[in-house]
């Protein structure tokens, strides 16, 4: 044999003996996996660095993204929040489920928000939205719908127990969508907040699937810089497609299974003090002093009075009141949902509505870039406990 034949023989023999030993490991590993585990293998690799990557790319708007997207979300599965089907302790729940403890800046520190939050469903998002617009120098009135489930109510007490500026409104209402007691759900949290010792400058308030797109910082900014010491309800003179509305009384009915708002046949009287209805969004930003005025003027207490039994009074309420206290402002829309380019794009200050259980991607996406850009804002030291993952292999295009 010359020695090129015994160099190719030997390269041949080292090659077969190398695919041996790999084959060997590859199916003792390969047997001893769970099946799942070996899907998730596979899954993972072809994800890459899953969410963070794909989450960045969709931000961008990369076409490619929304088809690995679709694909990769399929077996996503989101981590399960600590402590909140379960008792913890309050430090481990601060810890646990990444709660800011300190305020971020001196700006933010010195102007107080009061957020208004109606829930009856989905623990966890609610979790999520609170720990994101969460601050120390903030407080918080939680509305449980006096309907949901007994461990729900438990489980979001549980939560609110650990903190001093988060508590459960003091009345609790049979909520019906598109009813009275969803207005006087937000009128049960505002009577608290005017108690309160704790000072606080605007009133915002959300529901159990809302998310912020902007910072706390940010949203201060925005009121001191346009609307300062002004109320942000948008709207418009009641459009002749939404006269039924105010027309004829409407009712509620709550039952085992299912609750409505339906029409009566008996017509409405005209509305009090000869107001003019205007007609816009049910969120809204409002001053204390506004929310002191709707407490304890007379007008403001008829037209509470006159809209019991309209439909939607939530979306005509506060728009109509906004009138007579001086200011009507048409800007502002806190909801609306397109895909995350568009989100994070838009001037709005949150966004409606989520679903994490049907598109558990889109809202992990959202809840890590903001805290990147909360902690990116932050003018003291950062804990370690603020961050939502120990390791970033990106930075979203925040330019951090």
């Amino acid at each position: 044999m010359n020695p090129l034949d015994a160099t190719k023989s030997g390269f041949l023999l080292c090659i077969a003996v190398c695919m041996f030993i790999y084959t060997f490991i590859y199916l003792k590993d390969a047997l001893s996996a769970e099946p799942g585990e070996q899907k998730l293998s596979r899954n993972a690799a072809e994800c890459g660095f899953y969410p963070d990557e794909l989450c960045s790319a969709l931000f961008m708007g990369k076409t490619a993204a929304f088809k690995i997207g679709s694909f990769c979300q399929h077996t996503y599965q989101p981590a399960t929040l600590s402590c909140i089907h379960t008792s913890c302790n309050c430090s481990t729940v601060l810890k646990a489920l990444h709660f800011i403890t300190r305020p971020l800046s001196d700006e933010e520190g010195s102007f107080s928000l009061a957020y208004i939050i109606t829930i009856h469903k989905e623990l966890e998002m609610f979790v999520k939205l609170l720990r994101a617009i969460y601050m120390p120098q903030n407080i918080y009135c939680i509305h449980v719908d006096e309907k949901s489930p007994t461990d729900y109510k438990a489980a979001v007490q549980n939560i609110v127990n650990c903190f001093e500026n988060i508590f459960i409104s003091s009345k609790r209402e049979n909520v019906v969508y598109a009813g009275f007691s969803r207005l006087q759900a937000d009128i049960n949290c505002m009577r608290d907040l005017v108690r309160s010792k704790i000072q606080w400058n605007y009133v915002i308030n959300l529901c159990g699937q809302d998310y912020p797109i902007k910072t706390n910082k940010d949203i201060i900014k925005y009121i001191k810089s346009k609307w300062n010491g002004k109320n942000m309800t948008p709207g418009v003179v009641q459009p002749l497609h939404m006269k039924h509305r105010t027309q004829v009384s409407y009712r509620e009915y709550v039952g085992p299974a299912t609750s409505y708002v339906y029409p009566t046949k008996n017509a409405k009287t005209k509305p009090p003090h000869n107001l003019t209805i205007y007609f816009g969004s049910a969120y809204y930003i409002l001053t204390k002093e506004f929310v002191e005025f709707t407490l304890t003027d007379a007008r403001a207490k008829d037209l509470l009075e006159w809209s019991r039994d309209t439909y939607s009074p939530d979306e005509h309420y506060w728009v109509t009141l906004n009138r007579l206290h001086g200011h009507y402002i048409r800007d502002i829309c806190v909801y609306g949902l397109g895909d995350l380019q568009w989100i994070i794009e838009s001037p709005h200050l949150f966004a409606n509505k989520f679903e994490p259980a049907t598109y558990p991607l889109v809202m992990d996406c959202l809840e890590r870039r903001h805290r990147l850009q909360v902690l990116h804002q932050a003018e003291v030291s950062i804990d370690d406990d603020w961050r939502l993952q120990e390791d970033n292999y990106f930075n979203m295009k925040l330019n951090v």
